[in-house]
C-alpha cells in the first residue's frame, strides 16, 4: 500500500514508472520481525528516486480503491507457496506452538484471513494506519544509501529528504518469556506434496544475537554438518540412511529471532532411512555425545576464523541493491564499527558458550518432524493445519527413547571430528603485478590452446584484484544424449561421480574453493570456483578419482533411488513446468522426462558399468580460466586434463549440436497440459514470439531494439496486468535466447483466472502495444533509451559476474563477439542509432 502514492506524488504508479524508465527496480519483504524496502536505478537519477521512495515514510495515501487489488495481491503471493512442502511444515511449527507463544500464528496472510477480520467489522485500512503510526518513525528505522556521489552530498540528500520522517523511541528487541515454544516428546508426520522424505531436528537456542563475535551456533552447525570423513552425514550415508544433511540456524527471521534461535539438522532420507528413523537420530545423538566428550576445539575455531578472514578479506562485490538491504538489516544487530563485518566475525574464542549451547541438544529440547509422500492416509488421528490444508499426525515419543537418546550407550568408532582442511588458501600473491601489458590491456578472454582434444581460453584480471580464479570446463562425452537411455546413464554416471567426490569436494567448498558439477546435453559442466591457491591440487584429485571411477552396488543402488525420486518431483512448480513444455516444443532433441524415468527404472548396475568406458573413450575439452593465475598456470591445468585422459579427441561430427525448430511464419501453435499436481491451485499462460537467429551485427542491432522494447513495455505490461487486473503474482515479460535463436515471451501465473482467460488478456495487452509505443513522445523514449545504455556501460560488479558473461558467449560458440565487452560495444552503438 505504501507503494501506491503519497502526498508528493499522488499518482498510483508513479514510483515504479520513475525508477522503470531509468534503469531501475525495486522491491520489499516482510520478515518475522522487520520489512525492508529497497530500490536501485542509474546513479544520476538517484535523488529523485529518493524523492518518490522517501514520501513512503513521510506521507503515503494509503488510498482506500487501491486495497482491494492489494488483497487479491497478498492471495496471489500466498498461493504461490500453498503446495510448497518447506512452506508448509514452518505454518506446522506455528500452528503447533504453545497457544500463549508469538510464534503460534497464521506466518503468511491470504485473503481469507484479511476478508475474515474485515466481515468481523476490522476496518482495514484504520488497522494499516495504526500499524503504520505505532512503527514507522526513526527510533526503529534504518537507512542505507550507496551512490556515486561523496558522502557528504548523500548525507545532505538524506538529511533534506527523511529529516520530516516521525521520529520515535527505539524499542527493545530482548523477548523475555521461559515459555517453551513446542510441547516435548512429540513426532509430527506431515504429508509432503513432492516425493520426499526428510528428517528434521529441532533444538530451541537462547537468543545469540549478542554473541556475533563468538558464533557459537555456526561452530556447532560446521561440525554436526560436516560431510567428510568421521561425519555424521558420511556414516549415515555408508549405512544407505541418507542422501544429504544440513545443520544450522537459518537466516530467515523465524529461526533468528529476539524471541530465540533454532537450530535445524535436515536429514534427507533414503526409502531405508525412512524405516529407521529412531536409529538415524540414535546416530545423532551419538555424534553429539563425541562433541560433549571431546569439548570444543580451538583449532577448529581458528580454521573458521582464518576463512570467515580471508572471505571479508577478499569479498567480491554484491548487487548494489542487494547490499544495501544487507547492511540496512545488520545495522540493527551489529554495533557500529561491524555493520558489514559481524557477518564474518568470529573474533572470541568461547568455549565455555560452546558448551551452554550444546547444553540444550537434548531430547527433552527436540522436535522432531518428518516430511514424506509415504503418510498415512488411512489413520485415525490426521489432523489439518488450517491454512495449507496439510494433512499430518501428532505422536507421542516412548520414554525408553529419551533415556537411550540422552546417554548413547556407545558411539560408533568411525565417527570422529574432521582432520585439518587441506584446502584452506595460503598464498594470497597477486599475479597481474608481472602480467604483459598488452594481455592485461585486454578486454576479452584469447585462447591459448586449440587442439583437437582442448580448447582453452585465458584471462587475466587486472580489474578486481583478488586471489581467485574462476575455472569453467566443457567436457564433451561419446553417445551422452544419443538416446533416452544414454542420457539417463550418463546422469546416472555424474550423480555417482559427484557422490564419490563428496568428501573432498565438501573440504573444498568450506575453505571457499567450490565445485559444480552438471550434465548438459552430452556434455559434462564443471565449474572451480574460489581461491586460486589450491585450484590445481583439487581438479588433479576430481580428474585421478574421474579416471579411476567404477561404481559400487550399495551407491549405485542409493543414488539410482535418489533420481528416480528427482525425475518424479520435476515439473511440480506450473511456471517451470511452461519453461519445460516451450523447451520441449523448440529444440530439436529433448528427450522427455516420462520416458527418462521408464528407462531409468529398468537400468542396472551391469548396464551401466558396460557404459561408461563407451562414454569416457572420445572427449573434447573447451574451458576457460580467468582470475588471478598467469598463462603458464593456465597451461599446466590443461596438461592435468591432457594426463588424466589418454584418450582420442571427440570429433565435431559426433558431439551434440543443439538446434532450435524454425516457427513457420505467423503460425499460432497451442498446447494445453494440465498441471502435474493435482493440488495445485496455479495456472500459467506463456506466449512465446519467434524472432531471429543471433548472427551477424543485424542480430545484434535487433537484440538492442528487443532489450529496449522490453525496457518500454515491461512496466505497463506489470502495471495493466498485475496491479490494476490483478491477474496474480508473477506477471512478467522479455527477451529470450535459446541455443542462439532469439525470442520474447509473455507470462502469467494465477490461481485466480483460467489460462484461457490469461491468454486472452495477455493478447488484449499486446494488441494495444502499438498504441504504448505510438503514445511514447520523444524524451520518454530518450529515458528508455539513455536508461538501457547506462545499464550495458555499468561495469561488472564482480569477478564472477564477468567469468559468467565470458563463458555464456563461449557455450553459446558466440566466437565472433566471444567477449561480453564486444557485444555491448556492438549493442551501445546499435543503441545510439536508434532513433524513435
Amino acid at each position: 500500500m505504501l507503494f501506491m502514492g503519497s502526498l508528493g506524488f499522488p499518482d498510483e504508479n508513479e514510483y515504479d514508472s520513475y525508477l522503470s524508465k531509468h534503469g531501475g527496480s525495486s522491491n520489499a519483504f516482510t520478515e518475522t520481525e522487520f520489512t525492508c524496502y529497497y530500490f536501485e536505478v542509474n546513479r544520476e537519477y538517484l535523488k529523485g528516486a529518493l524523492q518518490r521512495f522517501s514520501q513512503f515514510f513521510i506521507s503515503p495515501l494509503v488510498k482506500v480503491e487501491a486495497m482491494e487489488r492489494e488483497v487479491q495481491a497478498v492471495d496471489s503471493e500466498f498461493n504461490q507457496v500453498l503446495q510448497s512442502d518447506s512452506c508448509r511444515l514452518l505454518q506446522l511449527h506455528c500452528h503447533t506452538a504453545s497457544p500463549d507463544h508469538p510464534f503460534n500464528r497464521f506466518y503468511w496472510g491470504n485473503k481469507k484471513s484479511l476478508v475474515d477480520a474485515m466481515e468481523s467489522g476490522v476496518n482495514l485500512r484504520e488497522e494499516i494506519l495504526q500499524l503504520y503510526s505505532q512503527n514507522y518513525h526513526g527510533g526503529v528505522m534504518k537507512l542505507v544509501v550507496i551512490g556515486g556521489e561523496s558522502l557528504d552530498i548523500l548525507e545532505d540528500w538524506v538529511t533534506e529528504l527523511f529529516c520530516n520522517v516521525k521520529s520515535g523511541q527505539s524499542v527493545s528487541t530482548i523477548y523475555k518469556n521461559d515459555l517453551p515454544i513446542w510441547k516435548a516428546g512429540k513426532l509430527y508426520r506431515l504429508e509432503a506434496v513432492k516425493d520426499v522424505h526428510v528428517l528434521d531436528l529441532t533444538w530451541t537456542l537462547p537468543c545469540l544475537h549478542k554473541e556475533y563475535l563468538k558464533k557459537p551456533e555456526d561452530y556447532l552447525a560446521h561440525l554436526m554438518g560436516h560431510e567428510g570423513k568421521g561425519s555424521l552425514l558420511y556414516f549415515l550415508k555408508a549405512k544407505g540412511w541418507a542422501t544429504a544433511l544440513s545443520a544450522g540456524v537459518g537466516e530467515e527471521g523465524m529461526r533468528r529471532s529476539s524471541i530465540a534461535y533454532i537450530f535445524v539438522m535436515s536429514i534427507h532420507l533414503t526409502d531405508t532411512g525412512l524405516d529407521m528413523i529412531y536409529e538415524v537420530i540414535g546416530a545423532v545423538y551419538q555424534y553429539i555425545k563425541l562433541l560433549q566428550q571431546s569439548s570444543p576445539q580451538e583449532c577448529i575455531f581458528k580454521e573458521l576464523q582464518d576463512i570467515a578472514n580471508m572471505e571479508f578479506r577478499y569479498s567480491e562485490e554484491l548487487r548494489q541493491d542487494e547490499y544495501a538491504s544487507e547492511l540496512a538489516e545488520n545495522l540493527f544487530f551489529y554495533s557500529e564499527e561491524h555493520v558489514i563485518y559481524g557477518d564474518y566475525a568470529f573474533e572470541q574464542w568461547a568455549p565455555e558458550l560452546i558448551d551452554h549451547v550444546l547444553s540444550f541438544f537434548s531430547p527433552e529440547n527436540m522436535r522432531i518432524d518428518v516430511l514424506s509422500k509415504s503418510f498415512d492416509k488411512q489413520s485415525q488421528v490426521i489432523q489439518h493445519e488450517p491454512w495449507f490444508g496439510s494433512q499430518y499426525i501428532e505422536e507421542d515419543l516412548p520414554e525408553s527413547l529419551f533415556k537411550l537418546w540422552s546417554n548413547p550407550p556407545k558411539i560408533d568408532p568411525s565417527l570422529h571430528l574432521p582432520s585439518k582442511n587441506e584446502f584452506i588458501a595460503c598464498d594470497f600473491s597477486l599475479r597481474n603485478a608481472n602480467a604483459n601489458k598488452n594481455l592485461a590491456d585486454g578486454d576479452h578472454p584469447k585462447c591459448i590452446i586449440d587442439k583437437p582434444f582442448i580448447k582453452l581460453w585465458y584471462k587475466i584480471d587486472t580489474t578486481f584484484n583478488v586471489p581467485r580464479t574462476n575455472a569453467y570446463f566443457l567436457i564433451a562425452l561419446k553417445d551422452g544424449y544419443h538416446t533416452s537411455k544414454n542420457s539417463v546413464l550418463a546422469e546416472l554416471f555424474m550423480n555417482l561421480l559427484k557422490d564419490e567426490l563428496n568428501d573432498i569436494l565438501y573440504q573444498a567448498g568450506v575453505a571457499k574453493l567450490d565445485t559444480s558439477l552438471s550434465i548438459i546435453a552430452d556434455k559434462l559442466e564443471l565449474k572451480l570456483y574460489g581461491f586460486n591457491d589450491k585450484l590445481s591440487i583439487l581438479l588433479s584429485k576430481i580428474l585421478s578419482l574421474c579416471r579411476s571411477f567404477s561404481p559400487k552396488s550399495d551407491r549405485f543402488e542409493v543414488i539410482k533411488e535418489d533420481m528416480e525420486r528427482a525425475f518424479r518431483n520435476t515439473n511440480m512448480k506450473p511456471l517451470s513446468h511452461a519453461l519445460y513444455l516451450r523447451l520441449q516444443i523448440l529444440r530439436e532433441t529433448f528427450w522427455d522426462i516420462d520416458d527418462r524415468l521408464s528407462c531409468l527404472a529398468g537400468i542396472s548396475l551391469p548396464d551401466l558399468l558396460a557404459f561408461i568406458p563407451n562414454l569416457l573413450s572420445q572427449l573434447h575439452i573447451e574451458g576457460l580460466c580467468h582470475g588471478n593465475l598467469s598463462e603458464e598456470e593456465a597451461k599446466a591445468i590443461a596438461d592435468i586434463f591432457a594426463n588424466a585422459f589418454l584418450v582420442q579427441p571427440l570429433p565435431m561430427e559426433l558431439r551434440h549440436q543443439g538446434r532450435v525448430l524454425c516457427l513457420p511464419s505467423a503460425a499460432k501453435l497451442m498446447r494445453n497440459v494440465r498441471v502435474k499436481n493435482e493440488l495445485e491451485v496455479n495456472s500459467v499462460i506463456e506466449l512465446y514470439f519467434q524472432i531471429e537467429q543471433d548472427i551477424g551485427n543485424e542480430a545484434t542491432r535487433l537484440r538492442a531494439i528487443t532489450d529496449l522494447f522490453s525496457s518500454i513495455i515491461d512496466e505497463p505490461y506489470f502495471n495493466q496486468l498485475r496491479t490494476k487486473e490483478q491477474l496474480g503474482y508473477v506477471v512478467e515479460c522479455g527477451p529470450r535466447m535459446t541455443y542462439r535463436v532469439l525470442g520474447f515471451c509473455f507470462r502469467v501465473q494465477s490461481s485466480e483466472y483460467s489460462p484461457l482467460y490469461l491468454h486472452e488478456r495477455v493478447c488484449h495487452f499486446i494488441s494495444g502495444v502499438q498504441e504504448i509505443l505510438d503514445g511514447l513522445d520523444d524524451e520518454s523514449f530518450e529515458h528508455h533509451r539513455s536508461g538501457l545504455i547506462a545499464e550495458k556501460l555499468e561495469k561488472e560488479p564482480s569477478l564472477a559476474c564477468e567469468t559468467g558473461n565470458h563463458w555464456t558467449q563461449i557455450v553459446d560458440k558466440r566466437y565472433c563477439i566471444v567477449i561480453h565487452t564486444l557485444y555491448h560495444v556492438l549493442v551501445l552503438h546499435m543503441l545510439s542509432r536508434i532513433f524513435y
